[in-house]
């Protein structure tokens, strides 16, 4: 089933998963997928480019220069098991925009320091926010509950 915003169950089970996938591609289409960290309100997916060690500057990261030739986004949240009665994933597609300020950046930043307690003591503020803007929202499988 596709939809423009998160079901009950599928806000619940994004709340509860740790990682996610996040695809982007270049003005070219050349694609790129990386894990992150995310979380989300009724209306966006956020991600935070963080201070954990990077190789270049964040505006010089891959996944920010596709961001900038290419908003097109798909994030993916899974739950695996070996038993296959309890699989369950969240596939959005839709826009990003860069953030580094503003009230949806700061609400962002609030959501994923609640998240994780790894950013209590990571500054994010200050550093770049990806906000994701859903077009699509589709699910399937079995959904835990906490």
């Amino acid at each position: 089933m596709s939809r423009a915003i998160f079901s009950e169950s599928e806000r619940d089970f994004l709340a509860r998963m740790r990682v996610g996938r996040l695809a982007t591609a270049d003005a070219a289409g050349q694609p790129n997928v990386l894990p992150i960290v995310f979380a989300v309100d009724d209306r966006r997916l956020y991600t935070p480019v963080d201070s954990k060690p990077k190789r270049v500057e964040p505006r010089q990261l891959r996944r920010v220069r596709n961001l900038l030739a290419n908003p097109r986004v798909a994030v993916v949240v899974d739950d695996y098991h070996e038993n296959w009665a309890h699989l369950a994933w969240v596939l959005v597609t839709g826009r990003a925009e860069i953030l580094e300020r503003g009230d949806v950046y700061a609400a962002g930043i609030g959501l994923l320091r609640d998240k994780y307690t790894q950013y209590h003591a990571m500054p994010l503020e200050n550093r770049l926010l990806i906000a994701i803007t859903p077009l699509r929202v589709t699910s399937w499988g079995t959904f835990p509950r906490g």
